[in-house]
């Protein structure tokens, strides 16, 4: 499968107006949102326009990675509150700086991903008179039923935004329903799958002899793998035992280990792996079990290499999955052991769902896709600030 693009597509014309474009994070390591960052930044950059990556605080692989590909990486050099009582000044001179050096960059366009970016980035960009304003929603508001200031900086943010992009029809409504936007200022663009994604590749090699079942995600407590190593324990207890494989790294990590133990659970935990496809690729089921998800970048390389899929009917999954893998209620290991159980013991199920998710994913998920609407988007809103 060959890409359309080449070293400058010709759609870079496309971009008309815009100039530059200026991509702001917290950090830039090892997740789905910053891979995204990568794969538009690369992209926007292959299309002609100028991209310049900028975190609050701190680098990491796709950092790295941007700078490899010859795309401009600046740290602010904020620092967290909690690092005493000299974190305050240093902060502000943070913006200061932030200001001065996008003032200097005079971006087109700032687009600010994730919460403390477009809190932090949004008032720094009007302040430096950058035309265009984007902010980026990728997750549901619950972890803002925090205290009220946490919700009262984003409706400030969202008053200077020019524009907001979520990654899911479900988390647009959220953004709709908590934070009040109009329809008009909000747009979906969904994450992108770069061409590999779709390209055979030799499975990772796992040494067991029962079915496996890969996870994909960081250990997190919003992830659910507490539930999901329950639903092995029901499968084995059924009479289907299975090598459950996660990959990922984080705090859940000290508390997976004794509960798998506890309930005679074949775990491997392979932590950060950077052979994520083949590892799908090996896989017999590949599960989700997550209790909030905006859109989920391991679902989608999921369905980029055609494997069933069953996952927790939450936030953009229900969108991905729709009629294309099985869907269970967060938190209940028994209906999640049911799909799995489903799954394995009827291949021709598992062969059509993985089938329609592949044939959905070269439809919707291509990064193509994701880039020329980006693309389009920013230079219909530059075109309406210039008309203004």
């Amino acid at each position: 499968m060959k890409s359309s693009r080449g070293v400058i597509s010709g759609r870079a014309a496309a971009s008309g107006g815009l100039r530059r474009v200026l991509l702001l994070a917290g950090q830039l390591r090892v997740g789905g949102t910053e891979k995204q960052i990568f794969l538009l930044a690369t992209g926007l950059a292959r299309d002609g326009v100028k991209v310049d990556v900028v975190t609050l605080h701190s680098g990491g692989p796709y950092g790295d990675a941007l700078e490899r590909a010859g795309v401009p990486v600046h740290n602010a050099g904020f620092t967290a509150l909690s690092t005493g009582i000299t974190a305050l000044p240093r902060n502000l001179l943070a913006a200061v700086r932030l200001v001065r050096l996008v003032r200097r960059l005079r971006p087109d366009v700032l687009h600010a991903f994730l919460y403390h970016a477009y809190v932090v980035g949004t008032p720094i960009a009007w302040l430096a008179r950058v035309p265009v304003i984007v902010a980026g929603r990728r997750s549901l508001s619950l972890f803002k039923r925090l205290p009220y200031g946490v919700h009262a900086l984003e409706r400030l943010a969202v008053r200077l935004t020019r524009h907001v992009v979520a990654n899911a029809v479900a988390v647009a409504e959220d953004a709709r329903r908590v934070e009040g936007l109009a329809p008009e200022k909000i747009s979906v663009i969904y994450n992108g799958l770069p061409e590999s994604a779709f390209l055979p590749i030799t499975p990772a090699s796992v040494a067991t002899d029962l079915p496996v079942v890969c996870c994909v995600a960081n250990l997190l407590t919003y992830k659910g793998h507490r539930y999901l190593v329950e639903a092995m324990a029901l499968l084995a207890a059924r009479g289907t035992p299975c090598t459950l494989v996660l990959a990922g790294e984080g705090p859940e990590r000290d508390a997976l280990t004794p509960q798998a133990e506890s309930l005679g659970v074949d775990l491997r935990l392979l932590g950060l792996r950077r052979d994520v496809q083949a590892l799908v690729r090996r896989a017999s089921v590949v599960v989700l079990a997550s209790l909030q998800e905006g859109m989920s970048n391991a679902v989608m390389e999921a369905m980029a290499a055609g494997r069933p899929i069953v996952a927790t009917a939450v936030g953009g999954t229900r969108e991905l999955l729709n009629g294309r893998g099985l869907l269970v209620p967060p938190q209940d290991p028994r209906a999640l052991a049911d799909a799995l159980e489903r799954v394995l013991r009827d291949p021709r199920l598992g062969a059509s769902l993985g089938a329609a998710a592949r044939a959905w994913a070269l439809d919707n998920l291509r990064v193509d896709s994701m880039i020329d609407r980006h693309l389009t988007l920013y230079r219909r809103l530059l075109e309406e600030r210039c008309a203004r």
